[in-house]
């Protein structure tokens, strides 16, 4: 181990001591954590800890009820037997393709106990792109609610099936279920797999079909880095409006487990009502959401919102892409204080967090690294950029992040670190901001425009509730901006008032030629915005 790893182990380890995960005076705890982490994977291992420590304590709330710490880890047992009696286990590859409810916790804890491998699927993929996933992730089985069923017409049948989820006359009343399975067989627990099978998190997608990003090993230790500026509560309830199947939802109901709190899950899409109304009743502590989320329920009427008490919410946990100024300052003013945004991606994992202060200070920063990650500025020669407001490509070193694709691609490392793809600058007090993505600036008359300046500017009109900037050719300049808006409701917005507001506060060049008008727009199942959809709509769409 060399002297930086000690140092960020030393320090992480003293962040989970401050927090109450690790207790010096209770080593074989620890020990035996490690020990887990090493045979089961992340999630089996905090289930087991958390089902041995509050064996009565409600981990999960879904439409179906609650379910204890015990419950989930006895039921996933069972289904674990029943899975290896159908020829599964250490080598297998699973591909799990569920909505946020219990049969995917089972699931996931059921895989972890065979040693089997894990895919995590999109609930947005398509037919196509689900076949192409399975095959070259090379899944063995899949257990998938019944409403995914129509997707698989291109998904070769020895794939087996296991239903986690059943609508009333969606499905075969023969067809095999977790439910089916958990009653059936014993809740005795399995041989302890030699090693874990790891965990495979896609990419988003949107420049194509899904990357896998494996998670081979992840030390407990590595939790430090969200606790170490993230205070999430004790002993509470975190209402998960993020999706499981991405890195955001599934790291954040780990730690709530680990902290002892129960999960609040919705199994059908996104509400905003619905997730207001659940952080009043729970009494939730904590609220764990993607920005568009997020912008959805600040953009609630004020009487709805005001009709529920959400006063014991401690920490809103924002990740998945930056959070504009207006939608930190709107937060600030609904709930307090209490926005915390995570930057971090599919392949570096974690690589800083703004905190409320951040935010209110430097509105727009994605804030500063957390113990045991570095983050550094490269030019194009990749040369390192020290100088604050310099723009660079930014590179992330975590111990999360991944060594390469499942399909042998990797991304750019300079000096031991990993390129996020994305290009930022940082301000005279350290803090970092991110700019876009590499791939998203336009070349417009020569000069260099990133969308997200011009977007973070529309949004903070009164009439605009999203917008999104996007290149378009252009045979005098290259590239020519056009910009999409989708307006409050009951806004009319005029396209050369909103071009002259552009023009006061930015450069000629960054002023965009087209202004189009949409009800929404194009994102995936974690809010991403679809920017190749974008380029469908041409200046007669408006309206």
């Amino acid at each position: 181990m060399g002297l930086q790893e000690l140092t960020d182990t030393l320090a992480a380890a003293r962040v989970l001591i401050r927090r109450g995960m690790l207790d010096p005076l209770r080593p074989d705890r620890n020990l035996r954590a490690v020990r887990d982490a090493n045979h089961y994977g992340p999630f089996t291992t905090v289930l087991r800890a958390a089902a041995r420590r509050w064996p009565e304590r409600t981990a999960v709330i879904d439409d179906r009820g609650g379910l204890t710490f015990a419950e989930l880890d006895s039921r996933s047992d069972s289904l674990a037997r029943g899975l290896a009696a159908r020829g599964h286990g250490a080598g297998t590859v699973l591909g799990v393709l569920c909505r946020d409810h219990r049969g995917m916790l089972l699931a996931m804890g059921a895989a972890g106990k065979l040693g089997a491998r894990v895919v995590l699927l999109n609930t947005g993929f398509g037919g196509r792109q689900l076949a192409e996933v399975a095959a070259r992730e090379r899944i063995a089985a899949l257990l998938l609610d019944a409403e995914f069923l129509p997707l698989l017409a291109e998904v070769p049948a020895e794939i087996a099936r296991v239903l986690t989820r059943v609508s009333d006359g969606a499905a075969d009343p023969a067809a095999l279920t977790v439910d089916g399975l958990v009653a059936t067989y014993a809740p005795e627990p399995l041989p302890t797999p030699a090693t874990a099978g790891g965990l495979v998190i896609l990419t988003s997608g949107t420049t194509g079909t899904p990357k896998g990003a494996p998670r081979e090993q992840v030390s407990p230790l590595q939790s430090a880095q969200f606790l170490d500026r993230i205070p999430l509560p004790r002993d509470s309830a975190m209402v998960m409006a993020a999706p499981l199947f991405h890195g955001t939802g599934l790291s954040q109901l780990g730690l709530g487990w680990a902290l002892g709190n129960t999960v609040v899950l919705r199994p059908g899409r996104f509400d905003p009502r619905w997730t207001v109304a659940a952080v009043a009743e729970h009494r939730a502590g904590s609220l764990v959401v993607v920005p568009t989320m997020l912008q959805r329920i600040v953009d609630l009427p004020a009487a709805e919102l005001s009709a529920h008490d959400t006063s014991a919410l401690r920490v809103i946990f924002a990740a998945g892409s930056s959070v504009s100024p207006d939608l930190s300052r709107r937060t600030a003013e609904l709930f307090g204080e209490v926005l915390y945004n995570l930057y971090a991606s599919t392949e570096v994992a974690v690589a800083a967090v703004a905190t409320p202060a951040d935010m209110r200070l430097a509105p727009g920063t994605v804030g500063r690294p957390p113990v045991g990650c570095r983050v550094a500025l490269y030019d194009e020669r990749r040369q390192r950029i020290t100088e604050p407001g310099v723009v660079g490509t930014i590179f992330v070193s975590s111990g999360l992040s991944f060594a390469g694709y499942t399909d042998g691609r990797t991304k750019e490392t300079v000096d031991g670190l990993l390129s996020s793809g994305d290009v930022g600058h940082f301000d005279a007090e350290g803090r970092l901001f991110v700019d876009g993505r590499d791939d998203d600036m336009i070349i417009s008359g020569g000069e260099n425009v990133f969308p997200l300046e011009v977007e973070n500017l529309l949004v903070e009109r009164g009439d605009i509730a999203e917008a999104a900037v996007v290149g378009v050719p252009d045979p005098d300049f290259g590239q020519r901006l056009r910009a999409f808006v989708v307006p409050v409701d009951g806004a009319a917005v005029d396209e050369q008032e909103i071009k002259d507001y552009v023009k006061a506060d930015l450069a000629r060049h960054k002023v965009p030629r087209e202004v189009i008008v949409l009800d929404e727009l194009p994102r995936n199942a974690t809010g991403k915005l679809l920017r190749r959809a974008l380029l469908e709509y041409g200046p007669d769409a408006a309206g």
